[in-house]
């Protein structure tokens, strides 16, 4: 038996979206921001596999669900160079590279302990600030700035 022999293949998803290049910690972050915890459709998670470009990487496989832009723009917070891959009758009929959210609501916690936010039934509201190297949050409410953190 050879090596090849061994391994395990994922069945290929005939319609559906592919998440791909997600960092492998991020990935269950990932399947939250997305809401897909009470997803009914088949969904197969890989994790820590090997990735030439990121050493490691995650993926994440849905079938039967497309989604739209906006739902997407969340997941470039935690994943900015996951590829998102439009799967129709087994064949990659679109692939979108994500892109960033100018603001975000209701997914973040605000850092600061005398936010209102913290303190009201108010919906959190973030502007989103990425310099390039790193993404930071700045509260509509109290106009502090926490990291993306505030995320998790």
């Amino acid at each position: 038996m050879t090596h090849t022999d061994k391994e395990l293949v994922v069945s290929a998803l005939e319609n559906g979206t592919v998440l791909d290049h997600i960092p492998a910690e991020n990935v269950f972050k990932a399947l939250e921001l997305l809401g897909l915890k009470d997803e009914k459709s088949q969904i197969t998670i890989g994790i820590n596999l090997n990735s030439k470009l990121f050493g490691k990487k995650g993926i994440i496989k849905i079938a039967d669900r497309f989604f739209e832009d906006e739902e997407l723009s969340k997941l470039a917070l935690i994943a900015p160079s996951a590829t998102v891959n439009i799967i129709r009758d087994f064949k990659v009929v679109e692939k979108k590279k994500l892109v960033m959210p100018k603001e975000i609501s209701g997914i973040a916690r605000c850092m600061n302990p005398k936010c209102i936010t913290n303190h009201q039934p108010v919906k959190t509201r973030f502007t989103v600030i990425d310099n390039g190297k790193e993404i930071s949050l700045l509260c509509h409410y109290c106009e502090k700035i926490s990291d993306i953190k505030g995320l998790y």
